[in-house]
């Protein structure tokens, strides 16, 4: 069995695998400070509540887009779980060729999703994932990662909307009843959840025009993906394990290199 983390900006998504098969998956905060030790001793016990022992993991691999929490994390997989944990990064086999101009400013989830995307439902294949930003990434036929737009996720517009204006509350994200809201918080969910729609729709629509591609599957994931993916017939799939997928992928694409 392996272990795979998902460091997202908001929450650490982790799973873990034996063989393709997904045996149990966890979510804890990433924004609250924890040492080495703390890290291994919580995995640790997630771990043991679902009746896996850290010590009898094969391996571990992380793709994160937060730097500051890698040397605790890292040092307590290497402590508790006796793993050598591999990191997502440039030098990885991923089965991806990024051709835009800076290949290394390509977030590590972004990679990790456009290899699960292309692994599971082929290219020409545009990957959605609405985490804290919202992104689009074009991965075409020939498994090249060809483009990427990033817009604020729904969550981030939100803390926008009650942080900078005074008299709007903290709200739950939700589709209202009607769009023809005639209150303050279903006004903003209205907003916040059809503007997402409508954004979404316009980007597939112009990533299809100006590519040429018009067969382009559309693969979605994140948190927020579903009720997106549930309110337009733009997106073909939604996946909510695509980035712990993709992870189980890019692991075994490298074992050899730790002499598995």
């Amino acid at each position: 069995m392996i272990l795979v983390i998902d460091v997202g900006n908001t929450n650490m998504t982790m799973g873990v695998y034996e063989g393709e098969e997904r045996k149990a998956t966890f979510r804890i905060m990433t924004k609250m400070p924890r040492t080495s030790d703390e890290y291994g001793v919580l995995i640790t016990q997630l771990l043991e509540n679902r009746g896996i022992r850290a010590t009898g993991l094969e391996g571990s691999i992380v793709a994160s887009v937060v730097p500051d929490v890698m040397h605790a994390l890292m040092g307590g997989l290497v402590r508790y779980t006796e793993t050598r944990p591999m990191n997502v990064g440039p030098g990885m086999k991923t089965g991806i060729r990024i051709i835009t101009e800076d290949p290394r400013a390509i977030g590590a989830d972004r990679i990790v999703d456009a290899v699960a995307a292309y692994e599971k439902y082929g290219g020409p294949v545009l990957v959605l994932d609405f985490g804290t930003a919202t992104t689009y990434d074009l991965i075409t036929e020939a498994g090249e990662f060809a483009a990427g737009i990033t817009a604020p996720g729904i969550r981030i517009s939100s803390e926008a909307l009650w942080t900078q204006a005074a008299k709007l509350p903290n709200i739950e994200i939700k589709k209202p009843k009607s769009i023809l809201a005639q209150e303050t918080i279903s006004s903003m969910q209205a907003g916040l959840v059809y503007g997402q729609i409508g954004q979404t729709e316009y980007i597939i629509q112009k990533v299809k025009e100006e590519s040429g591609i018009k067969d382009l599957k559309v693969v979605a994931t994140g948190g927020l993906g579903r009720l997106i993916a549930d309110e337009t017939s733009t997106i073909d799939i939604y996946d909510s394990f695509l980035t712990l997928d993709g992870l189980r992928i890019i692991y075994d694409k490298n074992r050899k290199n730790l002499g598995k």
